[in-house]
């Protein structure tokens, strides 16, 4: 039986439980064991004593050893409803008193170190559970809406995040190039041409939109980015919906929705880990979750941000400017400002990507960042250039390989029509939910410059 399953109701009945050992208290005649399967963030006591068979070699027992227990659940004289009243207890795995995850605090830091092992601390099971519950939350959101869940490549040649910011995917012998003109010959390449892991599933995304009318993506993408900072990885997760008929206040719309949506599945899901971050993590949490949830986001343009910036009495680390992104420190102050959530749309072209539509102020194009108390930024997204003629333009300014992109190109030829999308980094997300600070304590395994362990 799961320790998911086991409740008071259950009390007299007899059960067997497999799992592992997370503490042990050992006296003369008789033990306490702290017990988990994973199955739930709560632990199970289990109780043994000197009528045990195997007494003495159960008293020996380590924290991390594997083990079957049979028994009968109990009322508790203890802080807990019930325990287990042990029988029989069997080792299915050993463990060495040099065990890493001994019964202490352990820094982050540390627990990087073994990242194999850190699942079975209290603290990831937390996250990882959240991370899990949130993962459904968003399927259900997208599904319960009738979008379509495209699976889009991990391999391609579409450059749409920029070819420096993607990592090459090649066959050939690295050292023993073929090389035409002292050019390497990408025609003895497996695909016959570069080839990228994906940065991003919005193009294809886009492709399925223009069928399916609403359509999301879910899964890995990956950066070259070397940065070192605690919200940068080089593996991550991303949640792209791209919606046909669609403009940018609609787009704000559904991302306002499915964020509280996503929010408030997770408090209701997951009471158990959020409590714990909330004492253990971020004091203040629940409430700071329960607060969006009941929230109204604030719309404002990216000219009213700077303004706002710029009469505030501060002195800023980066200067604010009508012509440039928004600084960590300004996200902050504007979501301090408006006291939650604040949509920023409208941005200046020249610093956003080539397949944004361009507003007619000629200046600004129909984008929109989600910025929100304490993370910052949480979402982008705009309305998508569906003119053919602006596209190609747009594209060519910003030095676009018109060949990698033909067939995307070709979308708003092929009877195209207004839509628009927006992106979610899931361990932005994740680090929202639990208060966790840095994006490698959300990931399994994480890949960051230098790391790439396990």
């Amino acid at each position: 039986m799961d320790v998911k399953q086991i409740s008071k109701k259950l009390t007299g009945q007899d059960i067997t439980v497999e799992g592992w050992i997370r503490n042990h208290r050992k006296h003369e005649s008789f033990g306490f064991i702290d017990f988990s399967d994973g199955t739930s963030f709560n632990h199970l006591q289990i109780v043994y004593d000197n009528t045990l068979e195997n007494f003495e070699d159960v008293s020996k027992l380590l924290v991390g050893c594997a083990i079957k227990v049979e028994g009968s659940l109990v009322e508790s004289l203890g802080k807990q409803d019930y325990e287990l009243k042990a029988r029989k207890i069997t080792l299915e795995g050993d463990c060495p008193s040099d065990y890493p995850l001994q019964p202490k605090a352990h820094s982050f830091e540390f627990l990087r170190s073994i990242a194999y092992l850190r699942p079975r601390t209290n603290l990831f099971q937390a996250v990882f559970r959240v991370r899990s519950i949130a993962a459904m939350a968003i399927h259900e959101y997208f599904q319960s809406h009738n979008y379509l869940y495209v699976h889009t490549p991990l391999l391609t040649t579409a450059d749409c995040e920029g070819e420096n910011q993607m990592f090459k995917v090649t066959t050939l012998d690295l050292n023993n190039l073929p090389k035409v003109d002292n050019k390497v010959d990408m025609s003895k390449d497996l695909f016959k041409k570069q080839t990228f892991i994906t940065g991003t599933g919005q193009l294809h995304g886009e492709a399925f939109a223009m069928a399916f009318k609403r359509i999301y993506t879910f899964g890995p993408t990956f950066r070259t980015e070397n940065s070192n900072t605690k919200t940068h990885a080089n593996e991550f997760w991303m949640i792209e919906p791209e919606m046909a008929f669609m403009d940018l206040d609609d787009l704000m719309n559904v991302e306002e929705e499915m964020l509280k949506f996503v929010v408030k599945y997770c408090l209701d899901k997951c009471d158990d880990e959020i409590t714990f971050l909330d004492k253990f993590v971020e004091k203040g949490l629940k409430n700071k979750l329960t607060k969006l949830v009941n929230s109204k986001f604030k719309k404002i343009t990216h000219h009213e941000a700077i303004d706002i910036l710029l009469k505030a009495d501060k002195k800023w680390e980066f200067e604010p400017s009508y012509d440039e992104d928004i600084a960590k420190e300004h996200e902050k102050y504007i979501t301090e400002v408006f006291d939650g959530p604040v949509f920023i749309y409208n941005w200046p072209k020249d610093i956003k990507a080539w397949y944004m539509k361009e507003n007619k102020d000629g200046k600004t194009v129909a984008a929109v960042d989600l910025e929100v108390p304490q993370a910052g930024e949480l979402m982008g997204g705009s309305q998508r250039e569906e003119d053919y003629d602006k596209l190609i333009s747009r594209a060519r300014a910003m030095n676009v390989d018109l060949d990698t992109v033909n067939w995307y190109l070709n979308l708003r030829k092929f009877g195209g029509c207004y839509h628009s999308g927006f992106g979610m980094g899931f361990e932005r997300l994740i680090m929202y939910l639990t208060g966790v600070e840095n994006i490698r304590d959300v990931i399994p395994f994480p890949r960051t410059p230098n790391n790439c362990d396990f």
